[in-house]
């Protein structure tokens, strides 16, 4: 899992959902499917500034196609109320590794 400093998870914020951001939190998220875990790592959470919908933001990153870092920021917004919801919400949402 890549290590990427708050400025490069605020610019992808500001990329993705078009607003600025300031770091709230950083919590241990950890997900797991038929008893195996599946996922686990840090996400940052995000106040949002200027966005038109949403109060907050959840980010990460990991290791995309061909070593590069990829990075996920999800709105807290309908069922996304939390860090776990924002990745269980990305998890659902990606791309099968057979596509």
């Amino acid at each position: 899992m890549p290590t990427v400093p708050v400025s490069a998870l605020q610019d992808a914020i500001r990329n993705l959902h078009g607003c600025a951001a300031t770091l709230a939190a950083v919590v241990q998220v950890r997900e797991s499917f038929g008893g195996k875990q599946v996922w686990e790592r840090e996400v940052s959470v995000f106040d949002l500034v200027g966005h038109p919908t949403a109060k907050r933001a959840y980010a990460w990153a990991e290791e995309g196609s061909g070593g590069r870092v990829r990075f996920v920021a999800v709105l807290h917004a309908g069922k996304v109320t939390s860090p776990a919801a924002a990745v269980r919400m990305a998890l659902v949402a990606a791309p099968s590794p057979d596509s």
